[in-house]
């Protein structure tokens, strides 16, 4: 068994790593640009939703309040009318990346905290550099991208940026492997 505080450099260098490599993934490689997609017509749009003034959140429309009204037939004709939508609402103000770019900075040890402690408790010191990779990348991967399949499933984001984003968890899991089985103690 080796422990999670023994393990700190490959956490944190690690994190470091897939943070560069995710900002390479995102600002210069191009296939995440069709990822999002924009309303037809946005200005009127967003001048129709602005008196509403709604709070920052997440909503669906047409939304009920149980089971038993999802089969109420005026719930059923909201849906055939449309639109029907899953959105998010972020604050009104100009966009900054530094909040977020730190939170993902903190998920990525966390995510790599995860890895050493499961790589940890399977494996001693001196294991064998794939056995490493292996525990360390599929726990990573895990953490990366498994729940990115949710999106697609219940909330009907397209697959195809889920499959996207599922070859970015890969990529971050093959870092941290290799990372880990780098820096393993000896």
């Amino acid at each position: 068994m080796v422990t999670i505080l023994s393990l700190w450099l490959p956490i944190l260098l690690a994190a470091v790593i897939v943070f560069v490599a995710s900002s390479i993934i995102h600002m210069v490689l191009p296939y995440h640009k069709g990822d999002m997609k924009k309303v037809p017509r946005q200005d009127d749009v967003q001048d129709a939703l602005r008196p509403f003034d709604i709070p920052p959140g997440d909503y669906m429309l047409p939304m009920c309040d149980s089971m038993k009204e999802m089969g109420a037939p005026s719930f059923q004709d909201k849906m055939r009318k449309g639109p029907v939508a899953i959105m998010t609402v972020l604050p009104s103000k100009p966009v900054s990346m530094g909040p977020s770019l730190v939170m993902w900075f903190v998920y990525c040890i966390v995510v790599s905290v995860f890895a050493a402690y499961i790589a940890g408790r399977a494996l001693q010191s001196g294991a064998d550099y794939l056995a490493v990779f292996r525990f360390a990348g599929c726990t990573a991967f895990l953490g990366y991208g498994l729940a990115q399949v949710q999106n697609s499933i219940w909330y009907s984001r397209a697959w195809s940026t889920t499959i996207k984003h599922l070859f970015d968890a890969l990529v971050y899991g093959l870092l941290t492997a290799g990372t880990f089985g780098w820096l393993w103690p000896r």
